[in-house]
């Protein structure tokens, strides 16, 4: 099968956006829930086009990060499949690849993974990119092997996940990973977005409400 073909099988995830809450106007049962991704303040598919201007760009190509990346995106070409753009440009940015990192109201850390076969789907591959501290989810690239990228978030380390290997235990693996955007780029900025209100909704780290933020509150605020 080549990138270009397409599967005769396609996964339907059921799409969630796994987050914390935004004070009283999203509120959330424990340090995440998962919200339905119809309920979300719509985004402009129009603002991402690969260059991250609403994060400054992405800055100087760091090659430490850039060597862990093409070994990572010559594992996936054995599969035809390639590393999205968007995914490449902020991973190995000196400006943008601990962007995340730093918002973060959960303490979510940056940890590129080697490709993970997808349960679901034959020749389709995931890399994990981000963890909670405490490894309450995981957000992962979903490579399709149309050439089709997305991401996903999953409660499982799908890397490392004792069900995988284990004979006899069903896995219900669309309940268990969840689509929740439609490119890392709009992925990046909703969880950028999303945290930088929460501290500033809260009074952490010195965080101000700003005129991005309050347009992407006012979405909550019109009920």
């Amino acid at each position: 099968m080549t990138a270009t073909t397409e599967p005769t099988y396609r996964p339907a995830f059921q799409a969630f956006w796994c987050a914390t809450d935004l004070g009283p106007h999203r509120p959330c049962g424990g340090t995440y829930e998962w919200y339905d991704s119809g309920t979300l303040p719509p985004l402009d598919p129009a603002r991402f086009d690969g260059g991250f201007g609403w994060l400054g760009g992405t800055g100087p190509v760091m090659p430490e990060l850039a060597k862990h990346l093409d070994a990572v995106a010559a594992e996936l070409a054995g599969a035809g499949i390639a590393l999205p753009a968007d995914f490449i440009a902020f991973q190995s940015g000196a400006a943008s690849h601990q962007a995340l990192d730093a918002v973060s109201a959960t303490a979510c850390w940056t940890d590129v993974s080697s490709p993970i076969a997808s349960p679901v789907e034959p020749g389709a591959f995931l890399v994990r990119f981000l963890r909670d501290q405490q490894d309450c989810v995981h957000w992962y690239l979903y490579l399709r092997p149309t050439g089709e990228a997305f991401v996903v978030a999953s409660p499982l380390d799908l890397e490392d996940a004792p069900e995988r290997d284990e004979p006899g235990v069903p896995v219900d693996w669309f309940g268990a990973i969840a689509w929740c955007a439609a490119s890392f780029e709009e992925f990046a900025y909703r969880f950028w977005v999303e945290n930088r209100l929460w501290c500033a909704l809260h009074g952490y780290g010195g965080e101000t409400m700003d005129d991005e933020l309050a347009g992407y509150l006012a979405h909550y605020q019109r009920g």
